[in-house]
């Protein structure tokens, strides 16, 4: 899922700044405030998580609730709603933000596939 990447020069990592990155992918509003508060946002490692995390979280939800709809109503439909509980299963996808979590806490930089290409390319990351 997420290839590891060679580690960007701009400074020493401190604890903060692998907290404030892991954070940012479980809890997007912290990706948020990374972005908004000018300390947070000219370090490197925070930045470059923040923004790869605000990324894949929009692409996460709007997978999640594309599969909710289709997986609630259809299979909902077939099973006389028994099987709208299945709407539920997408949401588990929120989980793997947790994996991304652990390696920015490690102090890693890595690719999330077709994201960090976008992120890259629209220049919002180096």
């Amino acid at each position: 899922m997420a290839q590891e990447m060679s580690p960007t020069p701009g400074g020493e990592l401190t604890d903060q700044d692998k907290l404030m990155a892991a954070l940012s992918y479980p809890i997007p509003i912290v990706a948020l405030i990374i972005l908004l508060v000018e300390d947070m946002k000219n370090r490197p490692f925070q930045k470059f998580h923040a923004v790869q995390a605000l990324a894949v979280n929009i692409a996460l939800w709007v997978i999640m609730i594309i599969l909710s709809c289709v997986l609630g109503t259809v299979i909902g439909a077939v099973t006389f709603g028994i099987g709208a509980l299945c709407g539920f299963v997408p949401w588990l996808l929120w989980f793997v933000t947790l994996y991304w979590a652990y390696l920015a806490y490690q102090g890693q930089y890595f690719d999330i596939p077709v994201i960090t290409d976008f992120i890259k390319g629209q220049g919002w990351v180096a």
